[in-house]
């Protein structure tokens, strides 16, 4: 198995999604650049409040708790970033962002 990638640049991030049911804030990559989701991370949220404008803001821990690439979950429970120590956690796995954004709206992804 080839190794983890460290955590992309947030300039290949495709969108980013809050679980509420997990708490955790999770992101999305391209690591290909062409569109299509190829590595996520997810971070536990410390707290969570709106902006003055309204817009929610989300404190997180500094590195992530899960990552998903190449068809696996990998988890790593010291949260101390991509260093060779995450254990694989389920392999042959797609995540499936629809989980989170199920809807359509006028046709387009939500």
């Amino acid at each position: 198995m080839d190794p983890l990638p460290l955590e992309p640049d947030v300039n290949s991030r495709l969108d980013e999604v809050y679980d509420h049911e997990s708490r955790m804030f999770i992101m999305l990559y391209s690591l290909q650049g062409d569109g299509k989701v190829d590595y996520v991370t997810g971070r536990l949220v410390q707290e969570y409040t709106r902006s003055n404008y309204g817009n929610p803001v989300y404190y997180t821990e500094q590195y992530p708790l899960f990552y998903w690439w190449n068809h696996t979950m990998f988890n790593d429970p010291d949260q101390d970033g991509v260093n060779g120590n995450e254990q694989v956690y389920q392999e042959n796995i797609e995540f499936d962002v629809a989980r989170y954004k199920p809807c359509l709206f006028n046709g387009q992804p939500c």
